[in-house]
């Protein structure tokens, strides 16, 4: 009899085992396919898979009292009008950190973009020198130098720095000059 209602236990807690096994699995594989929706819903927005024409790759922001735009291509969010005036890169980084877009609600969290981010901001099918007019930066001109948060590989002591033009060079952290345009978005700098 003893035998009996051991076994009895045995597989009761087996098939007690079994069951609440089953449903964990069942619930992770349910959390997985949450997390896939939720970045395929996310990464549609950063894939940086679309190649629109100049007319519909931007859109104005009326959520940041149209100071913002966003690059449909990239899903990453500029400062419509940068500032025009040259900083060095140590200040540069929490210039952007330190930024408010869109008056008084305005909406902090903008960073220094990468040198890819910023260099994709060309549209070879303008007119040079290539940005879209979307963006009202008065004197807005080939030869500024934008900075990114993207240290050079070459030497640390400099990080890239993108010509309106398209060129890319290294420019020294700490003696150089050049202009700040504040991004919103995930970034990796240092993928670059």
């Amino acid at each position: 009899m003893r035998h009996a209602w051991i076994s009895r236990v045995g597989i009761i807690t087996l098939v007690g085992s079994m069951i609440l096994s089953s449903g964990l699995v069942l619930m992770t594989k349910s959390a997985q396919a949450a997390a896939i929706v939720s970045n395929s819903n996310t990464s549609s927005m950063t894939s940086w898979d679309k190649n629109l024409p100049s007319a519909s790759r931007f859109t104005v922001l009326a959520d940041f009292g149209g100071a913002a735009v966003r690059d449909n291509n990239t899903g990453l969010v500029w400062e419509q009008s940068p500032e025009m005036l040259n900083h060095n890169w140590f200040q540069a980084l929490p210039l952007c950190a330190n930024k408010i877009v869109g008056g008084t609600a305005g909406t902090a969290g903008w960073r220094l973009p990468s040198v890819v981010e910023i260099k994709s901001l060309q549209d070879m099918s303008l007119p040079y020198p290539n940005i879209n007019t979307v963006f009202t930066v008065p004197g807005l001109v080939a030869f500024n130098n934008w900075w990114s948060a993207t240290t050079s590989s070459t030497n640390a002591d400099d990080a890239w720095i993108v010509d309106i033009g398209g060129r890319v060079n290294g420019n020294n952290k700490t003696n150089g000059q050049g202009l700040v345009w504040c991004v919103r978005g995930p970034m990796n700098a240092d993928a670059y």
